[in-house]
């Protein structure tokens, strides 16, 4: 898992990258999870704060990007 100082130093498309590559882990996890394959359900949380961490930097430019614009 990432920090999230490490996410804000990622280019938007890396972020982006990054973001739906965990939405995949994270899909695969809860596939495996109901088929009793996966052994770690900690994992879950994990995968999951990170996608909000990624989401939260991804909103905080964009917010930041449309107040430089909007004056």
């Amino acid at each position: 898992m990432t920090k999230a100082t490490e996410l804000r130093l990622l280019a938007d498309q890396e972020l982006a990258e990054r973001l739906e590559g965990t939405q995949r882990e994270l899909f695969n996890l809860r596939f495996q999870l109901a088929t009793s394959q996966a052994t770690d359900s900690a994992n879950l949380a994990k995968l999951r704060r990170e996608i909000a961490r990624i989401m939260t930097i991804q909103t905080a430019r964009k917010a930041a990007s449309q107040s430089e614009g909007g004056e």
